[in-house]
């Protein structure tokens, strides 16, 4: 399974999930499980480079205006044909026509959505604000249950087709992947504990943006799933996480049941995948739906723009914690929308009903 290292590695699906089917599931699927675990410790030794992830300089957000050129997306697919050998064979270059292979297709649309999205909205460039190439992956290892960002590339597995299929189909996949670099090239938060959960949130918040964008979905239009299609037939649950309801996405006999909490009162202490970055990631992902529920219209026109704001704050540090980070959310909507004001009491009245600031806290900021 994928763990935090000096280069670190982003797993879409989380630990306990191959762990839970490693447990339940017949030989074949076992076999598919202890497979995409063992990936890991493969890709990890292939990746001795230096990554967005090693704690660099925050970047500088850039408006167009100062921008020399129009920024432009530089896309690079490859085909790994089913071995563990990185990158593989260059199949699709940015600007090439559609070739006869859905996954390499539709991971160069979701690089460009994606990029599109940080250039259209929050004049971004690319996942580190510099232009940085798109890379991706595609048919990474033998029926690999995962999709990953390592801090220099994506990596695609096909899927087993039992339990899992492709990844390159699910845009919400690919927008929580890269915003993993987004958030590296900024906060560097922490994958540990509450950061941990923090980072993982904030890429299921804009995966979740970034599909609602391309979609052109208002709030009340957007299912909230993350991975929404990506259970084969069979399986009991619409995703593998719910934004809206957290705990509620799957409940599967092999799988096991999604143990996200929605609130602090529910809060899972665990010592295993780096103190429950996946699970407890719900508590801020519920946060995020609540306020953009309270706003309505597009989800990245406020209550993206909010998170955002935060994630490129300056004050924001790798190992901020739930109530720091929902603090500066707070702030950060005063600053734009002014003191007092619905977007601010929108986040605010969000947070507490998470369990993460309480109602002294709020009347603090309130004031602030």
């Amino acid at each position: 399974m994928c763990k935090h290292h000096r280069h670190s590695i982003f797993c879409f699906l989380p630990p306990h999930v191959l762990l839970n089917l490693a447990r339940n599931g017949s030989k074949e699927e076992r076999e598919f499980a202890l497979r995409a675990i063992s990936f890991d410790s493969t890709l990890r030794s292939a990746r001795t480079t230096h990554t967005l992830m090693s704690g660099g300089p925050r970047s500088v957000t850039t408006q167009p205006s100062a921008m020399t050129s129009a920024p432009k997306p530089q896309r690079l697919i490859f085909d790994d044909q089913n071995s563990q050998s990185i990158p593989g064979t260059l199949v699709r270059s940015e600007g090439q026509p559609p070739v006869n292979d859905k996954a390499v297709n539709q991971a160069y649309d979701g690089l460009g959505d994606t990029f599109e999205f940080y250039l259209d909205v929050y004049h971004r460039n690319s996942i580190d604000n510099a232009g940085l190439p798109l890379k991706a992956i595609v048919h990474f290892g033998s029926d690999y249950d995962n999709a990953l960002w390592d801090g220099h590339e994506m990596v695609f597995g096909d899927g087993d087709n039992v339990i899992f299929t492709g990844f390159t189909g699910s845009i919400d996949v690919i927008g929580h992947e890269l915003t993993h670099g987004v958030t590296g090239s900024e906060a560097n938060l922490t994958y540990q504990g509450q950061s941990g959960a923090l980072n993982e949130s904030i890429s299921d918040a804009f995966g979740s943006i970034v599909k609602q964008f391309t979609l052109g979905q208002t709030v009340d239009q957007a299912d909230w799933l993350i991975g929404a299609g990506i259970l084969a037939a069979g399986i009991q649950g619409v995703a593998l996480r719910s934004m809206k309801a957290p705990g509620t996405a799957y409940d599967d006999p092999k799988l096991g049941k999604d143990p996200q909490p929605a609130d602090m009162g529910h809060y899972v202490h665990t010592a295993d995948d780096h103190g429950g970055v996946h699970i407890n990631s719900g508590i801020g992902n519920r946060a995020f739906f609540l306020v953009a529920s309270a706003l309505g219209g597009h989800s990245w026109e406020k209550a993206g723009q909010i998170w955002y704001d935060t994630l490129i704050d300056h004050r924001l540090k790798p190992n901020a914690t739930f109530a720091t980070f929902a603090n500066m959310t707070v702030l950060n909507a005063g600053a734009r929308y002014g003191a007092n004001s619905v977007e601010q009491k929108a986040v605010q009245d969000a947070w507490q009903t998470v369990g993460v600031l309480g109602a002294k806290t709020k009347a603090s900021l309130a004031a602030a």
